[in-house]
């Protein structure tokens, strides 16, 4: 009969143990990557008044567009009308029209401005009275739409909007 005999191996030998962990040189720097991204980041994310203006601007081209939609889809002249921190849309009730009519088209929550700013940032534009989107689809500076006219609408800090006034196309610069 044989006695089985156990082998053991030495286990306080540190050469076949593996640690796993990170050593201070890295968490060192970690630390410094993310104390230089802290410095230049966060005052950038802080000052959200560009991203208001973007904001904005976006509502705006928006805007624009779903007037334009709207003249065609529903065969009626659409006005977009802007001030300092808005733009309305109304739409003419009967085809053809000599004018928009006080039928406001509401923006999708509800409100009667389609867009609007909520920090007041300045709409500059090139556009002397209301933007006429005629049951064609074209932009014009007048309800009869005898006069097909390019528009630039510009929020303060931003890129242009332009509506092309022969085909009602538009799109941000």
């Amino acid at each position: 009969m044989m006695i089985a005999t156990a082998h053991f191996r030495n286990t306080s030998c540190a050469c076949s143990q593996r640690q796993s962990g990170f050593t201070m040189t890295e968490l060192v720097m970690v630390i410094v990557i993310l104390g230089i991204l802290a410095v230049i980041a966060l005052p950038r994310m802080s000052d959200s008044s560009t991203f208001r203006a973007a904001a904005f601007q976006d509502e705006v081209a928006a805007a624009l567009r779903y007037a334009q939609k709207t003249a065609v889809s529903h065969r009626r002249l659409v006005c977009a009308t802007f001030t300092t921190a808005t733009v309305t849309l109304t739409i003419a009730a009967v085809n053809p029209a000599v004018g928009c009519s006080a039928t406001t088209l509401n923006s999708p929550d509800g409100n009667s401005s389609f867009a609007r700013s909520l920090d007041a940032t300045n709409v500059t534009t090139t556009v002397v009275g209301p933007i006429y989107f005629q049951p064609s689809g074209i932009a014009t500076s007048d309800a009869a739409g005898t006069t097909i006219a390019n528009f630039n609408t510009t929020v303060t800090g931003m890129t242009a909007i332009t509506v092309v006034g022969a085909t009602g196309l538009v799109y941000v610069n």
